[in-house]
């Protein structure tokens, strides 16, 4: 029973949003099987890694209603204050803007960075350039949601990349959401950027790599005793 526990507690499941694509890559390897061989273990490399792309890990956010937790698995790739989309009706005055942007290799679950409420949900068409450029953010395809929390509301905006062609946002306008708690998904490289109000002071730097719903990326408050975690 150990080593069982010990295999199950290994294996991160895969969300069920890449069923379709896992089933399809080993399809395809199969196909490709019966017509060469070689060809099988090829596409079952790639059925292994569209399966690691989809995976859904447990993670440990922090409950504290003081911190903005990452959105998404990457690397920080901007912090500034610039205007936010006009979609998301958060004013025109500058907010401070963090952006995490995920390569095809990071798990591209998004969660909520604050515990609040859904005010709105804005999808706007657009491009597909390089999601780490910083004009991605207004050429992009997009989904930006806007979260009532105790600071104020805050803007998070889902933004396709250059290979990402689908935005998945299975959350709604007038739900509550806990920090952490999964809200959507990009296929296969994007961004996230995260819009916070005056008063948040951020806690990352350039580069860093970034844990969806446990790094904490911003603070609203500081000089803080230890905070507890939710597993989720």
């Amino acid at each position: 029973m150990s080593l069982f526990n010990t295999v199950r507690n290994t294996i991160v499941p895969v969300h069920k949003e890449g069923y379709p694509f896992v089933a399809a890559f080993f399809v395809a390897s199969l196909v490709l099987g019966w017509i060469f061989k070689p060809l099988f273990w090829i596409g079952m490399i790639f059925t292994l890694w569209c399966a690691y792309f989809f995976r859904d890990p447990e993670r440990m956010t922090p409950q504290d209603d003081d911190l903005v937790i990452s959105p998404a698995d990457g690397k920080v790739s901007a912090i500034q204050m610039v205007t936010p989309p006009a979609e998301l009706n958060l004013g025109s005055e500058p907010m401070l803007r963090i952006s995490v942007f995920m390569n095809v290799f990071n798990c591209h679950v998004n969660r909520a960075p604050m515990r609040g409420r859904i005010v709105s949900i804005n999808y706007r068409s657009g491009s597909f350039v390089n999601a780490e450029l910083d004009k991605a953010s207004e050429d992009n395809e997009r989904n930006g949601l806007v979260i009532e929390t105790g600071h104020g509301q805050i803007g998070v905006v889902q933004i396709a990349g250059l290979v990402a062609r689908r935005i998945l946002c299975w959350a709604n306008p007038n739900e509550p959401v806990d920090a952490g708690e999964r809200f959507g998904l990009i296929r296969f490289g994007s961004r996230l950027d995260v819009f916070l109000p005056a008063g948040a002071a951020p806690r990352v730097a350039l580069g860093q790599t970034a844990v969806a719903g446990e790094t904490v990326i911003a603070e609203f408050a500081s000089a803080k005793g230890p905070v507890i975690s939710r597993r989720s």
